[in-house]
């Protein structure tokens, strides 16, 4: 087992040898978190031979104090509320909806950057293989997790290169699997697990989107 990543790449090539050929038989799907997650992504979708997509997660954040979160968005629609939060404010809902219009431009604004004029993948009664470049709390998979399941898919499998054990736990009773190949002790954070763990940009993204998408067509 390795000790760190040497990029985000080797990671996926890693995770990819830990999921297993196999996921492809399921009609399955990567949805990749952006930016980090979509070159990890990339490679775990050549290896199982499937469609690779982004799916984004925007933080609500509570007005005047926007590092707490009151929720989040998430492609497809979805929103998942902090409910602890909206009551401790007693944040009213045309608040939270005046966040979320405003959140959601942005969000479309990204899906056009990364995804073109290409549609959103049908999600419902495929394996959805949701990907990061590593996990910290996994709020942002949480509500990742949640979005999904909305569209009513066959299986919900988080895969990461690496996480602490407890995030792994907590995820496992709200997805159908859990597989992470990196599970260090202490886990300090996801960087530290990688030799490089330079930004990915949005250039990149949208580079392997499009190969992504090329090299599944060619395939059919």
């Amino acid at each position: 087992m390795v000790r760190t990543y040497r990029d985000r790449q080797h990671a996926g090539r890693e995770l990819a040898q830990a999921l297993g050929r196999d996921r492809g038989r399921f009609e399955a799907l990567i949805l990749a978190l952006p930016r980090g997650g979509v070159p990890v992504g990339f490679e775990v979708a050549e290896h199982l031979g499937v469609p690779l997509d982004v799916l984004l997660v925007r933080k609500l954040g509570v007005p005047g104090r926007e590092e707490l979160a009151m929720g989040a968005i998430a492609s497809g629609g979805a929103r998942v509320l902090n409910e602890d939060v909206v009551h401790a404010l007693s944040l009213q809902p045309e608040i939270i909806d005046a966040v979320d219009a405003l959140e959601r431009k942005e969000l479309a604004r990204r899906e056009q950057e990364y995804r073109g004029d290409r549609p959103a993948p049908d999600l419902r009664g495929r394996t959805v293989i949701l990907v990061d470049d590593g996990l910290a709390t996994g709020a942002t998979m949480r509500v990742a997790a949640a979005a999904v399941r909305q569209q009513e898919p066959r299986r919900i499998v988080v895969a990461v290169p690496v996480a602490p054990e407890e995030t792994i736990d907590a995820l496992r009773g709200e997805v159908d699997e859990v597989v992470c190949p990196l599970v260090p002790s202490p886990f300090y954070g996801v960087g530290q697990w990688y030799d490089d763990f330079g930004q990915t940009s949005d250039d990149e993204v949208r580079e392997l989107l499009g190969r992504a998408h090329e090299s599944t067509g060619a395939r059919r």
